[in-house]
C-alpha cells in the first residue's frame, strides 16, 4: 500500500464516491421517473387517439349537419317564418266561398307555436277544394300542422267546414325575454 501514491487513492475514493452517487441518484430519482415517463407517455398517445377519433367525429357530425341544413333549408326557412293570418286569408281564400282564421289561446299547447281555429264554406258538391287546399298548405311558406277531426256539414249546396291546425314557427317575443333575462 506504500507503492500508492497518495493522489490517486484520492482519485480512487473520489471516483468511487462519484459512481455511489450516480448508482443512488439512478436508482432514486431517475429511474422512477422514467416509469412516470412511460406512463404519461402512454395516456398521451391514449389522449391523441381519442382526440383523433373526436376530430373525425366532429367532422362526420360536421358534414351530416352541413348536409341536413341544406336539405332542410325551405323548412328552417318556414320555421323562422312569422305567420300573418290575413296573408293566409288572402293566399287561400280562393279555396273557399268564405275564410275565416281566429286565433285561440289554450295555456296547456307550448309557446313554440300557435294555435288557429279555421272555419270556411264553399259552394262545392265534394270536399275536393279542401283537398287542394291541404295541398297548398303543404307547400305554404309556414309549417302549418291540421288537426283532425275536420267537421263537414252540408247545408243545401254549401259543405261548411271546421278544423283547427298548429302554425309551427319560432317565437321570437319569448326566445328575446329569455335572452334578457339570462343577460341580467
Amino acid at each position: 500500500m506504500n507503492n500508492i501514491p497518495r493522489q490517486h487513492i484520492y482519485l480512487i475514493g473520489i471516483a468511487l464516491f462519484l459512481f455511489i452517487f450516480v448508482l443512488i441518484f439512478s436508482f432514486s430519482l431517475l429511474i422512477p421517473t422514467g416509469k412516470e415517463y412511460r406512463n404519461k407517455r402512454l395516456e398521451l398517445r391514449k389522449g391523441n387517439k381519442e382526440l383523433r377519433e373526436y376530430k373525425l367525429f366532429h367532422a362526420d357530425t360536421l358534414e351530416t349537419f352541413k348536409t341536413m341544413q341544406e336539405k332542410n333549408r325551405m323548412i328552417i326557412r318556414a320555421f323562422n317564418a312569422t305567420f300573418n293570418p290575413k296573408r293566409f286569408e288572402k293566399e287561400n281564400k280562393n279555396y273557399f266561398s268564405s275564410l275565416h282564421i281566429s286565433r285561440l289561446d289554450f295555456k296547456e299547447y307550448e309557446s313554440s307555436f300557435a294555435v288557429y281555429e279555421v272555419n270556411t264554406t264553399s259552394e262545392i258538391s265534394s270536399p275536393a277544394s279542401f283537398y287542394d287546399f291541404l295541398d297548398a298548405v303543404n307547400k305554404s311558406d309556414w309549417i302549418i300542422g291540421i288537426n283532425f277531426p275536420i267537421h263537414f256539414q252540408r247545408e243545401n249546396k254549401l259543405i261548411k267546414s271546421s278544423f283547427t291546425m298548429k302554425v309551427y314557427c319560432n317565437n321570437k317575443e319569448s326566445n328575446s325575454t329569455a335572452s334578457k333575462s339570462v343577460d341580467k
